[in-house]
């Protein structure tokens, strides 16, 4: 016979009260420091709080001030070039034939996404954190100096960063289309489902259309990260190392994008084998 299963549902049943008996410890604390520190005994520690005490140590505003108007130079000059390079239609292989033209669309608006994306994401990341650097700089400082010419460098350029995300032409954005476009989708799957031919058009329009947007996604994703790669990944990072403490740039959405693909190429697999199914039992 087994007695650990006894013994875990015990410890289990000790490790209920005893969280219960620590939320009483809490209730019945009188002072909000007996309080907090109660809490944070039950919370324990973690890579977050070592962030914490790490970055309040280090209390200049600047880590490497003799480097730093470099660093911030090249980082404005690097976003100048994403900016100017980052969306460009990319060259795709000739095999796709008359599919060609459809693809590079495709391709060059999810590539936008992501960059633009990225692009408005670093300008606003910077502005905040010179803005933040320079209200703990000592006034009268070169620090302070700095961070104040950068501070207005970054607000300057901000507004000429946040364009759109999609390149698309603005009467396709209107309401009168979207509501066509529906409309044509919504008959489509009516008379999909009407008899068998309806369901087999359906499945393959929808194979052709997850698969090609699965592949397109994955090819835009590589193309933005080497693009943003060569243009901003290591300048950003110099300058986020120069100010110092202040935690990790932020990352593109390439990889998100290439779990998008993934998931519309898992819904294609489990989609053929359902829509053949469904063909077959219509059949029988």
């Amino acid at each position: 016979m087994d007695r650990s299963a006894p013994q875990e549902r015990q410890g289990g049943l000790d490790d209920l009260i005893l969280d219960r008996i620590d939320a009483l410890r809490i209730l019945r604390a009188v002072t909000p420091e007996e309080k907090g520190a109660l809490l944070e005994k039950i919370a324990g520690r973690g890579q977050p709080e070592q962030d914490i005490l790490r970055e309040l140590s280090k209390v200049r505003p600047l880590w490497r001030p003799d480097r730093f108007e470099e660093a911030h130079r090249l980082a404005m000059r690097s976003l100048e070039v994403l900016d100017r390079n980052g969306a460009r239609r990319a060259k795709l292989p000739r095999r796709l034939g008359p599919l060609r033209p459809v693809a590079t669309y495709l391709v060059q608006q999810m590539t936008r996404w992501i960059v633009k994306g990225h692009q408005n994401t670093l300008a606003t990341r910077i502005r905040k954190l010179y803005e933040r650097r320079e209200a703990n700089a000592v006034w009268g400082t070169p620090e302070k100096n700095m961070l104040r010419r950068a501070r207005l460098d970054a607000a300057r350029v901000e507004p000429g960063y946040k364009g759109k995300q999609l390149g698309l032409p603005t009467f396709l954005l209107g309401g009168a289309i979207i509501s066509t476009i529906f409309s044509v989708i919504q008959a489509f799957i009516r008379w999909a489902f009407s008899d068998l031919s309806g369901s087999i058009v359906l499945a393959i329009v929808l194979a052709l259309v997850f698969g090609g947007l699965a592949w397109a996604a994955l090819h835009a994703a590589g193309l933005a990260r080497r693009r943003i790669r060569l243009s901003t990944d290591q300048p950003i990072r110099a300058l986020w190392e120069t100010i110092g403490a202040c935690g990790n740039p932020p990352k593109d959405s390439s990889y998100d994008f290439a779990a998008y693909a993934i998931v519309l190429l898992i819904l294609l697999w489990l989609l053929v084998p359902l829509a053949t199914w469904l063909i077959v039992t219509r059949v029988i």
